[in-house]
């Protein structure tokens, strides 16, 4: 057994290492998935007069996937068109997902598209890491950041000792102003990961693959993915948790204890 393949390793990518039984990430025996129509397994079908419809088949989430891989609970706190201003406004208080009871070890967060989509439409404003208040998030302002560092606070306070993953957006040639955006918004994940303890960010954006039209022609159903693309994002997903978790062995040493009235405080 070569042990060093479960180490860091010097010049590794995130995505070099693809792992099929969710790797590290099975650490974590709860996650949530907070997102839009990608974290929801949305597909994209037909109606009887020949209009489009669209479905959200939670089973087909990649956090479903991410689930069976790695044999963790993985709750799908998401729904087809999703904004973060929504999730803090009305949809998280009305589907009880700031109760206790469903605290979870880690939140993979996935917002930002339909967000994206309000600001070019004029609809909110995108906001900086200035909006956000990390002693009390009602402080926040109402902006795209504002809206997204709520969602962190607000977990955080249920479960303090939970691990938040930031999602990034996929780099694609076509809409540049809306690239233009998530470019933006990716150097405020990481601005997010150094405001808030316990944060990192998965970065689809820089080590992910480009959705390009080969891309699309095998993992995408009209504008959302089919069952095999949401399958090869939970493998990304697992994978580059398990990354992060190789690279920061320390971060991760009492996962154990999130969740339950034990402690460990030593340093090690």
């Amino acid at each position: 057994m070569d042990i060093k393949v479960f180490y860091k390793r010097d010049g590794e990518k995130p995505l070099d290492n693809l792992v099929n039984d969710g790797g590290f990430c099975g650490i974590f025996r709860r996650i949530a998935c907070v997102g839009d129509s990608l974290s929801s397994g949305e597909f994209e079908g037909t109606g009887d007069e020949g209009q489009r419809t669209w479905h959200d088949l939670y089973d087909y989430s990649w956090g479903q996937y991410l689930a069976r891989m790695a044999g963790c609970t993985v709750l799908n706190f998401s729904r087809g068109g999703m904004s973060a201003k929504q999730y803090c406004d009305t949809f998280a208080a009305e589907k009880g997902f700031w109760d206790a009871d469903k605290a979870c070890q880690a939140y993979i967060i996935a917002l930002g598209v339909n967000d994206v989509s309000t600001v070019l439409n004029g609809g909110i404003e995108f906001g900086e890491l200035s909006d956000i208040d990390p002693e009390d998030c009602e402080n926040n302002a109402p902006t795209f950041i504002g809206y997204y560092g709520k969602i962190i606070s607000k977990y955080k306070a249920i479960e303090p000792e939970a691990k938040f993953f930031i999602m990034t957006m996929p780099r694609e040639k076509r809409d540049m102003g809306r690239q233009e955006l998530y470019d933006k918004f990716r150097e405020v994940a990481y601005e997010l990961a150094e405001l808030f303890d316990n944060t990192y960010v998965l970065d689809l954006r820089e080590y992910g693959p480009e959705y390009d039209e080969e891309f699309r022609d095998n993992f995408y159903l009209g504008y959302h993915m089919n069952a095999a693309g949401y399958m090869l994002t939970a493998k990304m997903v697992a994978s580059y948790i398990d990354f992060i978790i190789r690279n920061n062995p320390n971060d991760f040493r009492k996962v154990g204890f999130i969740g339950t009235p034990y402690k460990n405080d030593d340093v090690i």
